[in-house]
């Protein structure tokens, strides 16, 4: 009778992880930049396989990671964390993808119909009378954490999101490495979704 197999033990790497993981989860901002740093160039090809254009894969890896850090304690350490962060990776690429692809019809064009041309009619099932004031809130909400944010992640998030500059050009305008501006957005953005998540009952 053969004896069972050995489990396979955990590779070094998936054991730095658990460690970086374990200290972020206690509060070790280190440690998070040290997953960001480890994984940016994996998760970056991974997602630019995905997504072509390179301004929406770098905003698209940031996210990754906000969506990852936010879930962190979810996270299984039986699992390897790389295949967590890329399925999470994946699926926001697939999300935002079917967003830009939504399918449209025009509902001013008349129809051509063998009695001739019919205009559109179709009922909005969707329709709630609340809506703009809801709408109103979430943008009153979202500009209140704007202007909460410290001056040097709210320019570089007004610049980028509002303005809607190149992380270059606002590199160049503000005098900064491209890297600073990027880590500062990636800051801003963490910082925006967690008063997000506070506020979310007013939502």
């Amino acid at each position: 009778m053969s004896e069972p197999a050995a489990a396979t033990a955990p590779s070094a790497s998936s054991e730095q992880d658990r460690g970086l993981i374990a200290k972020a989860l206690a509060g070790d901002q280190g440690s998070y930049q040290a997953l960001v740093e480890k994984y940016q160039r994996g998760l970056t090809h991974h997602i630019r396989r995905l997504v072509r254009r390179q301004e929406d894969v770098e905003d698209l890896v940031q996210e990754t990671y906000i969506k990852a850090f936010g879930a962190l304690e979810s996270y299984a350490p039986q699992y390897a964390f790389s295949t967590w962060l890329y399925k999470i990776a994946t699926n926001h690429a697939i999300d935002y993808l079917r967003k830009r692809r939504l399918p449209t019809i025009s509902l001013d064009k008349p129809v051509q119909t063998r009695d001739g041309e019919m205009q559109m009619e179709v009922a909005d099932s969707t329709f709630r009378p609340d809506k703009p004031i809801v709408e109103d809130q979430r943008r009153t909400i979202l500009q209140e954490a704007i202007d909460a944010l410290p001056e040097k992640y709210h320019r570089v998030i007004v610049m980028r999101h509002q303005q809607e500059m190149a992380y270059e050009e606002i590199a160049e305008t503000l005098g900064l490495p491209l890297g600073t501006v990027k880590a500062h957005i990636f800051r801003a953005r963490e910082l925006l979704n967690k008063y997000l998540r506070d506020r979310r009952d007013s939502l």
